[in-house]
């Protein structure tokens, strides 16, 4: 199976950044995109379902996956065509995103400096459409290249095809359709930085930059990024486990005006604005929680935590709770924001 690494009974445990210790029936790791095909033969002619799992920063096991786990770790990235002010970038789904920013910033071309330091591969940006500090990477995603899980073919869908939304995608909502297998990028010399987001100024100036340019921005969001989120290698997390919820602008408002520190932002949707997740959770006595292993970080409400050896359903549980606070004392439902394995939410 030239290309291919396949294994059965693997524990996940070092593959997923909550270091939950599930184990899958299978895993498959793809070194080379033409190799895919092979790999769904495979796991059909064993009757055994896939999932495709980038770096498993944004997924949470709550039991053993009894199919097969396939791993993408064809990383190659270059520049399919440039001007002079900008280029498109081709990167293949297992090269890791925060690499990518940099990769990137180091030939000049902006854009993605305001996203450093979130963990994922290229695979799953356009999945989540994962962003930070006001920016979402759908802005610069020109093409994503899939192959079809039905038919085993690949396909280039254009930006509009792919149905981005906030933290969605078609790609998100059409999961069993469709595997990510690369990405390509419009990016620019000369894209305007948006360094007005809260706390971002401050740590610029911090860092004694009076003329910041991407690098300086990127260096800035990762400090910060840095010292309010806890670093998987050091305790389990998948990051910001819930999102900010959406509501109608007078819905808000009325929020707003009972509780005057509740941050409120536009949400990019007319008629909608967004809160902030972490400020209701943080009201609700939640941030810092601990219930064995399992719990909500110290450092950002937002952030689910396992401690040592807390289980997916246990962790899982924590979320619940939290939830279920936050409706009972503000009347709004929050989401998760990572994909849940063997439960629902």
């Amino acid at each position: 199976m030239h290309g291919l690494q396949w294994a059965e009974q693997v524990s996940l445990a070092g593959r997923n950044t909550l270091h939950v210790d599930a184990k899958a029936a299978a895993m498959c790791d793809v070194r080379q995109l033409d190799q895919l095909p092979q790999a769904f033969e495979l796991a059909e002619a064993k009757g055994m379902e896939v999932l495709v799992l980038g770096e498993g920063s944004n997924v949470l096991f709550a039991a053993d996956f009894p199919g097969l786990v396939l791993c993408i770790t064809a990383n190659a990235c270059s520049v399919v065509e440039q001007t002079a002010d900008a280029a498109l970038i081709r990167a293949e789904a297992g090269m890791l995103w925060n690499d990518l920013v940099h990769w990137s910033l180091a030939r000049g071309w902006n854009g993605l400096e305001n996203m450093a330091l979130i963990p994922g591969t290229v695979g799953a940006c356009p999945i989540q459409n994962i962003g930070a500090y006001g920016v979402e990477v759908a802005e610069f995603i020109e093409t994503v290249e899939a192959f079809n899980r039905h038919t085993r073919q690949t396909k280039r869908l254009s930006n509009g095809e792919c149905a981005f939304g906030y933290r969605d995608s078609r790609f998100k909502r059409e999961r069993d359709e469709w595997v990510i297998t690369a990405v390509e990028f419009r990016l620019s010399r000369n894209h305007a930085l948006k360094m007005n987001y809260a706390g971002v100024p401050e740590e610029l100036a911090a860092m004694g930059i009076e003329s910041p340019k991407a690098v300086h921005l990127a260096e800035a969001i990762s400090r910060i990024r840095s010292r309010k989120l806890p670093n998987p290698a050091l305790i389990g997390n998948a990051g910001s486990f819930f999102k900010n919820p959406a509501l109608p602008d007078a819905q808000a408002a009325g929020l707003k005006a009972q509780y005057a520190a509740l941050p409120v932002f536009p949400s990019g949707q007319a008629g909608f604005s967004k809160l902030s997740a972490a400020w209701l959770i943080e009201q609700a006595g939640w941030k810092g929680y601990r219930q064995g292993d399992a719990g909500i970080a110290a450092q950002h409400a937002l952030v689910l935590v396992n401690h040592g050896h807390a289980s997916g359903m246990e962790l899982l549980q924590v979320a619940r709770q939290v939830v279920a606070s936050v409706k009972d004392r503000f009347g709004i439902t929050l989401e998760p924001e990572p994909r849940i394995i063997g439960a629902d939410f």
